[in-house]
């Protein structure tokens, strides 16, 4: 789904973000250039963001050594 018109950022564009070490929604935002022109599209995108962080199942993260 687009959720930058003007920058053509999809959802996808901002879970590969996350998934690519982007450590916090600021991040986000300056590596994709996200809500930098008419900043519509900045709530829609926290949301999508702050949904993509809570869907990781703890169970499967870990750590090696």
């Amino acid at each position: 789904m687009y959720v930058c018109l003007c920058k053509g950022i999809t959802d996808k564009h901002i879970r590969d973000s996350v998934d690519a070490g982007a450590g916090s929604f600021r991040e986000v935002r300056r590596q994709l250039d996200l809500a930098s022109q008419c900043g519509k599209c900045g709530i829609v995108a926290r949301e999508i963001y702050d949904n993509y962080l809570n869907s990781y199942d703890e169970n499967l993260c870990y750590a090696a050594a």
